[in-house]
């Protein structure tokens, strides 16, 4: 009798998640383009984002483009480089939580190459929101992101 009451608490304690993919929020569904940058003249590297949030998930492309060369010669590209990454993300209170992994520009895991791979890990505070404007504050540089909505998707989960 003991082991069942104990088996029926720790059923009662956990439910398993279901296999498809969570809704997300409603205001961040679409392709985001970060079109322009303030200031960018005076900065010796700063990186335009471009993202789609469908759902739970988001997509990143990130086009760097830098006065100094952190990189091998083969890499540096005249300055101006191309990066992506992909992963879902969280909204807690006013911040814009993203975890994922870099990847290849077709979005599949990029083990090798130049610049970054492994974990894409960023957090964004969000600073303001309009049906077509998104303005973010990187929260480890404190640089803003203000971004502009290109395209409205609906979200319709996937089974994962």
């Amino acid at each position: 009798m003991l082991s069942l009451l104990l088996t029926s608490a720790v059923f009662a304690a956990c439910s398993r998640l279901p296999n498809v993919q969570g809704k997300g929020e409603a205001f961040l569904q679409g392709v985001w383009n970060q079109d322009s940058i303030a200031h960018k003249e005076q900065l010796l590297n700063y990186t335009q984002h471009k993202f789609k949030f469908t759902c739970d998930s988001f997509y990143v492309d990130l086009t760097t483009h830098s006065k100094v060369n952190y990189y091998a010669d083969s890499c540096f590209n005249n300055g101006v480089w191309k990066e992506y990454a992909k992963g879902v993300y969280e909204v807690r209170n006013d911040s814009l939580i993203l975890e994922g992994t870099y990847t290849k520009a077709n979005y599949k895991q990029k083990v090798t190459g130049c610049y970054q791979i492994g974990r894409y890990v960023r957090s964004f505070i969000v600073k303001s929101f309009e049906s077509n404007k998104l303005s973010l504050v990187n929260a480890s540089d404190q640089r803003e992101c203000n971004l502009i909505l290109k395209e409205k998707i609906v979200c319709e989960p996937k089974a994962l």
